[in-house]
């Protein structure tokens, strides 16, 4: 083990089918890393495997035992998951995926969802834990996920814990969208309350864009569209603050500044997720998710091009994207295919899901941007054995900005349902 203050880090990596009903096909390798408080490193302690947001997000790196992590290694060995496709399991990026044709490239991209997931999860439960039964916490789309394990393999699972990831089980991406833009222009609505003088900076720079071919540091053109995905961000504690920090920066006389160029360019690139650009496939059921995100902008007055407050988009994923970005740029055949594709197997068997025995204890934001709130408490009543706590004093990231208040206030509540 590796020792750093307070805790002691271990880790693992195993090879797993990349399709587990082919046990005998190709193979990847899927890594996750083991942390112990250092003074219980000798003990048998439960196992608390993370499952990180998403799709297509790589867990935590801690250095020390802080957040949510500093409360879970009082009691647990925590185990972080890269979910294939990110950090150091089998990587699925633009520099991996040369040489597959757009064809099989979806038929590969096909086989990382959440259903996956869970396969490679009970892998490292048997390799790992010595077949123990483990605790989860599934922080947003890990929360997605975990449904699809207790709809799948529930007799791995001792308790599950979830922050702000209850999906909708029959939600389908049209309806998903349908309720997501207006949580976004409330949002607009409050960034530009909280700093009205950016309404025009907005304006200025979006206008910009459009009449000259400005260039990120990659050499991709910074088109306008590309500039208001900086919304992603605003259903973050830091959201708002962080997009006017940037406008602050953004010019150097008459020209926008390398600083918010480079910024953008990192904020927007998908360099090591493109994952989180196709997740409308990730979460697809039932039948074509058909770019629902596009077909659903075009249907919003208040976010055209030409509206006055010019709106930032949220967390939605457009074809124009698999044209402009450089990392996805490769994924762009596969892309229309997948958005094309009917035949999605369920994520979640609802039947076991409605008799499920685990306990479940789910932290719903009620202002949450990305994941909403409606939706989670469906979910929770259609579920057996779920207790929720509705709460407005977080946004999307309380597990990171309190984690020992969110996880320990989950622990307490999972202590009455055992």
């Amino acid at each position: 083990m590796i020792a750093h203050p307070g805790v002691r880090f271990a880790d693992h990596t195993v090879t797993v089918p990349l399709d587990h009903r082919d046990p005998g096909g190709e193979t990847i390798e899927v890594f996750a890393r083991e942390v112990v408080a250092a003074d219980r490193a000798g003990e048998d302690l439960p196992w608390l495997l993370f499952l990180q947001g998403g799709p297509g997000g790589k867990s935590p790196r801690p250095l020390r035992a802080e957040s949510w992590i500093g409360r879970a290694v009082r009691t647990h060995r925590v185990l972080l998951l890269d979910q294939r496709g990110t950090g150091r399991s089998t990587p699925l990026n633009a520099n991996t995926v040369g040489g597959r044709s757009a064809e099989e490239l979806a038929d590969y991209v096909k086989l990382f969802r959440a259903d996956s997931i869970v396969g490679d999860a009970e892998v490292l439960r048997e390799r790992v834990a010595g077949g123990a039964r483990w605790d989860t916490l599934g922080q947003s789309y890990g929360g997605f996920v975990t449904m699809s394990y207790l709809s799948f393999a529930p007799q791995g699972l001792r308790t599950c814990y979830v922050t702000g990831g209850l999906p909708g089980l029959t939600a389908t991406a049209d309806e998903v969208y349908a309720r997501t833009y207006p949580r976004v222009a409330a949002k607009n609505a409050e960034f530009c309350r909280d700093f009205p003088q950016d309404r025009a900076a907005v304006r200025r720079i979006a206008d910009h864009l459009a009449s000259a071919d400005v260039r990120l540091p990659d050499g991709d053109r910074l088109t306008p569209e590309r500039f208001r995905t900086l919304g992603e961000s605003f259903g973050m504690s830091y959201g708002y603050s962080y997009v006017h920090w940037l406008l602050d920066e953004a010019w150097h006389g008459d020209q926008l500044s390398a600083t918010f160029l480079y910024e953008v360019m990192a904020h927007t690139g998908f360099v090591d997720k493109p994952l989180f650009a196709l997740q409308e496939y990730c979460c697809g059921q039932g039948g074509a998710t058909g770019w629902a995100a596009a077909r659903a902008l075009a249907e919003r007055p208040e976010f055209a091009a030409d509206a006055d407050p010019l709106l930032f988009t949220g967390e939605m994923m457009f074809p124009w994207m698999f044209e402009q970005i450089a990392a996805l740029r490769p994924f762009a055949g596969a892309a229309g295919i997948l958005a094309d594709t009917g035949d999605w197997p369920a994520l979640y068997d609802r039947q076991r899901l409605a008799s499920n025995e685990v306990p479940v204890v789910a932290a719903v934001y009620a202002d949450d941007m990305y994941v909403d709130a409606g939706l989670s408490l469906e979910t929770a009543a259609a579920v057996g054995n779920v207790r929720t706590w509705v709460t407005n004093e977080h946004e999307h990231d309380g597990l990171r900005t309190s984690g020992d208040a969110v996880l320990g206030h989950l622990f307490e509540m999972a202590s009455g349902l055992r």
